[in-house]
């Protein structure tokens, strides 16, 4: 079995007082976060800020302190087993729009409920979870 690491971010925007995340759909069809494998000597959050920029085209954001999360799961790739574990911050963009990179199909802007019930891996949806109540938390009080 080959151990696979990637990280990535859950994206917010506040867009008049409403919270949206950014979901990007892989090509096989699955809606997910940006994400993808570290690479060299990486930490994961530069993994994560490198991915955010390369799949969705976003420069002006910052991850959140204080939240990092993961899930993991097996596939087969070229007649290997791959044990991946995915690690997910969370960045807040402030910029409005995003760019599709070539390795996704869609990317779309989805409130809390839209992205729950578009995400299609357990993982992640309960990430986005424990995200959305950690973004509430530390924003309340803060007035923009």
């Amino acid at each position: 079995m080959i151990e696979a690491t990637s990280a990535g971010a859950i994206l917010f925007r506040d867009t008049r007082g409403r919270r949206e995340y950014l979901l990007l759909k892989s090509r096989p069809g699955d809606w997910e976060f940006p994400k993808g494998g570290v690479e060299g000597d990486e930490e994961l959050q530069q993994t994560a800020i490198r991915e955010v920029k390369e799949e969705a085209g976003i420069e002006d954001f910052r991850l959140l302190d204080g939240f990092r999360k993961d899930y993991d799961y097996v596939f087969e790739a070229n007649g290997n087993t791959i044990h991946k574990t995915v690690h997910l911050f969370i960045a807040r963009s402030f910029e409005a729009s995003a760019e599709l990179s070539s390795e996704h199909r869609d990317l779309q802007w989805r409130d809390y409920e839209q992205a729950i019930n578009t995400i299609t891996q357990d993982g992640p949806r309960e990430i986005l979870e424990d995200a959305h109540e950690y973004i509430d938390e530390i924003t309340e009080g803060i007035e923009e």
